[in-house]
């Protein structure tokens, strides 16, 4: 991979082109910045949505508070073009997964099949009262809070109930993926919770950082595209359709 490190500066969204057309290995880690395009309410939005309506949406009225504030607002949006392009890069076979902090299940809902939530999602929920789980997001989509089948306790996401934790099952997947990758692309994200698995990446890993702002990647990364992610992968389809 060391001749991604000597490519010609020049036209960033080709220099993306051809560092995807001669990886072996993609890892993408995204963060609020591709879901925002679509309309999505950030994680740190819905959190201040829960101390506003009472820290965890427990009670009835203060499920409700939540509802429209940010399930409501998860049903009514799509995924991103990004998203897609993702979905779609998977398919080619040499993509081996999303690292994001996202809990919003974009990912999942565009076509993805190997996605790690390191906060976990709303597609992972459990019990409060006996601990049985109940998977998938789906599950949300009511106007009451959702109970448990065998106990009658109150269902919680993961990132409510575990009140900002990692969902370890799903670090593991990052740091055993992120290990394989021969090229990273930083998607929208600030790098909260790189901790948990950045140290595990290859040393000859090339990274690529698609951010409008600026971020901790800045100095890591050896390409840095200056814009949304939409657009970017709107502009990389045409270019890679257009190379043949």
């Amino acid at each position: 991979m060391s001749f991604f490190k000597g490519s010609p500066k020049g036209d960033q969204i080709q220099q993306l082109a051809d560092y995807i057309d001669h990886s072996s290995s993609i890892v993408a880690i995204t963060g609020a910045g591709i879901s925002v395009a679509g309309g999505g309410v950030t994680y740190f939005q819905m959190a201040l949505s829960n101390r506003r309506a009472g820290v965890t949406p427990r009670a009835g009225d203060s499920y409700k508070s939540f509802l429209p504030t940010y399930l409501d607002n998860m049903f009514s949006y799509q995924p991103s073009f990004a998203h897609y392009a993702l979905a779609e890069l998977e398919k080619e076979g040499k993509f081996i997964g999303i690292i994001t902090t996202n809990v919003d299940c974009m990912h999942t809902i565009a076509g993805s099949k190997n996605v790690a939530e390191i906060q976990g999602s709303l597609q992972i929920n459990c019990c409060a009262k006996c601990g049985r789980h109940y998977d998938g997001y789906e599950i949300w989509k009511q106007d009451e809070l959702p109970l448990c089948e065998a106990c009658g306790g109150e269902i919680l996401p993961w990132p409510l109930y575990s009140h900002i934790g990692v969902w370890d099952e799903d670090v593991s997947k990052a740091r055993e993926w992120i290990s394989r990758a021969d090229l990273i692309l930083a998607i929208g994200t600030r790098g909260n919770y790189g901790g948990v698995y950045w140290n595990y990446r290859r040393n000859d890993a090339v990274v690529v950082q698609i951010n409008p702002g600026r971020t901790g990647f800045d100095q890591i990364a050896d390409l840095n595209i200056r814009e949304e992610s939409d657009e970017v992968f709107r502009k990389l389809k045409e270019r890679r359709e257009r190379n043949g």
